[in-house]
């Protein structure tokens, strides 16, 4: 996986550092709002409540198709707003999401980059107009 136990702590502050330091024509460039990312945690947490009850370590098909939705709201949401799109590539989640593959442990960890991200969001994107 692009992210592991290991390094999604400081991926998700390199990624959250490099969209808070972006500048276009001499204006610091808005990302995606700590609500909007928190949005986005939240089916995302709602899916790991499910996924740590599972014995074993491969996820149920019904789980599995609520990944494959998390995708399409991701996917809508970047379509929607172009900070949300931004935040979404340079975090690189949709590939995360796709190496998933029915893993409880990769799904885990996904949800531990999320949290990660909103948590940099708070704590380095300073005051925001949500």
């Amino acid at each position: 996986m692009r992210i592991s136990e290991k390094n999604y702590v400081d991926k998700a502050e390199k990624v959250i550092r490099q969209l808070c330091s972006k500048v276009d024509k001499g204006k610091k460039v808005d990302i995606a709002t700590t609500t909007q990312i928190r949005n986005l945690l939240a089916m995302s947490a709602d899916i790991y409540n499910c996924a740590i009850l599972i014995e074993g370590d491969k996820l149920t098909d019904d789980i599995v198709s609520k990944i494959e939705y998390l995708k399409i709201r991701m996917v809508y949401d970047a379509g929607r707003d172009d900070k949300v799109k931004a935040l979404i590539e340079k975090a690189e989640l949709l590939e995360c999401l796709k190496e998933i593959n029915g893993s409880k442990k990769n799904f885990i960890l996904f949800n531990h980059y999320m949290e990660a991200i909103v948590a940099y969001r708070k704590y380095l994107g300073g005051k925001e107009k949500e």
